[in-house]
């Protein structure tokens, strides 16, 4: 394994160590989390070693100061599988009286609440780590800064090499940290070994019921078709039905799509409410995202040939991949990434709005001449219609697409930057 590849969390890690007790960095499992948590950690406890599993399980119950002995920041990895290690390390943080003195790590078995007392508030901060970006991946050179259109520091100049062929490739490998040091078939394994453990394991490990392993790919495939659309789940429901008399109920999808956002495999996105100069009824529901496109990918049998023969679920599958890379970007600089639509079916695929009420608009497309010009003309008349009396006007308005040389500015103003430039 070559050396280890930065990630944009690790010094959110380090800031929030600087001002918490106790970090929670939460993930799917393969994202990275522990690694990363092993570069600042000073001392280590795996509590699911199964050398010592049992050990730390009894420990836990009757003296879970010993495991929390050690240099600080301490690392506890897989914590949840002992939850009254979360009261332990509350009260320890308490009697410490001092910041960065532990980190939490957990991701395929949720927590059991109803063994825990206190919520922590104020001792413990929640971070979320998601698969790599392209940029944390080096697959992106990172020219054009997220940052920087919001402050506006330089001129949008950058230039990328990814063809439309590299990026179907990164699509199905998706960003697991193991799957960016691989190349080929191995490479494109990871991601589906991942979904075949999400199928045939984690997902009844939830809440310890069995899951019927066909129906959970009938969902994933269902939600991997209709990625981006806010499609309820009685709409998923009638989708994945195989006749009339198809056993399986809305409850049912509820519950298996419940038990998939709580391991992180789906992340959906909510729905963003600015003022007007009209009143246009705004679409209110999530729209649907896996965590990482290869996910998707996985759950529709697709390799990197299948996107390329088929362009419209190329296009959804890239705008996974853009907003898990925009997600990551946006967080390190205090963002929060909504979609928008509206009952005219005016839509902007991310609006990705800090926390001082500064918001850029980005609409995301595979490329060309005719696509970018679509989407600039989205993005245009989105703006035209925010009352800027009520609050402020856009920062910038962005076309994010696959392939493209250049990152530029258009005469009207909309920026055009291929993914392959963009870091946070």
């Amino acid at each position: 394994m070559e050396e280890y590849k930065k990630r944009i969390i690790d010094d959110l890690i380090k800031e929030k160590l600087e001002s918490k007790g106790a970090i929670l960095l939460e993930g799917p499992k393969w994202c990275g989390k522990t690694t990363s948590c092993e570069q600042v950690a000073k001392s280590i406890l795996y509590m699911a070693n199964p050398r010592f599993v049992k050990q730390n399980l009894m420990l836990a119950d009757s003296d879970p100061e010993i495991l929390l002995r050690g240099d600080t920041p301490r690392l506890i990895d897989e914590w949840q599988i002992a939850p009254k290690l979360w009261d332990a390390i509350r009260f320890e943080v308490d009697q410490r009286r001092s910041f960065g003195q532990f980190i939490l790590t957990g991701s395929s078995v949720p927590i059991n609440t109803s063994e825990i007392i206190h919520t922590g508030t104020g001792r413990f901060t929640w971070l979320k780590m998601r698969p790599m970006s392209l940029f944390e991946s080096k697959e992106s050179n990172g020219s054009v800064s997220l940052e920087n259109l919001f402050n506006k520091k330089e001129k949008i100049y950058g230039e990328s090499n990814l063809t439309l062929e590299d990026i179907a490739f990164l699509i199905c490998r998706g960003g697991w940290p193991i799957a960016t040091y691989l190349k080929g078939k191995s490479a494109l394994s990871q991601a589906i070994d991942y979904y075949d453990a999400v199928v045939n394991i984690d997902l009844s490990r939830v809440d310890n019921i069995k899951k019927d392993p066909e129906k959970i790919k009938r969902i994933m495939a269902s939600y991997a078709r209709n990625q981006g659309t806010q499609i309820s789940y009685n709409t998923i429901l009638e989708d994945i039905k195989i006749n009339e008399e198809d056993n399986i109920s809305v409850k049912t999808v509820t519950s298996y799509i419940d038990a998939l956002k709580r391991i992180f495999v789906i992340e959906d996105m909510k729905a963003w409410n600015p003022n007007l100069r009209s009143k246009t009824a705004i679409r209110t529901a999530d729209t649907r995202y896996f965590i990482d496109p290869s996910i998707a990918s996985s759950s529709l049998g697709f390799g990197p040939g299948d996107l390329i023969n088929d362009l419209n679920t190329f296009g959804i599958m890239f705008e996974t991949l853009a907003i898990r890379d925009l997600r990551i970007y946006a967080e390190s600089i205090d963002g929060t990434i909504y979609h928008y639509r509206d009952k005219n079916n005016l839509e902007c695929d991310a609006v990705i709005h800090l926390k001082n009420g500064n918001y850029g608009l980005v609409e995301i497309k595979l490329g060309g001449d005719k696509l970018i010009e679509e989407g600039a003309k989205n993005l245009l008349k989105l703006k035209s219609i925010i009352d800027t009396d009520k609050m402020k006007a856009p920062s910038f308005l962005l076309v994010l697409t696959a392939i493209g040389n250049i990152a530029y500015t258009r005469e009207d103003g909309v920026i055009v930057v291929p993914i392959g430039c963009l870091k946070n």
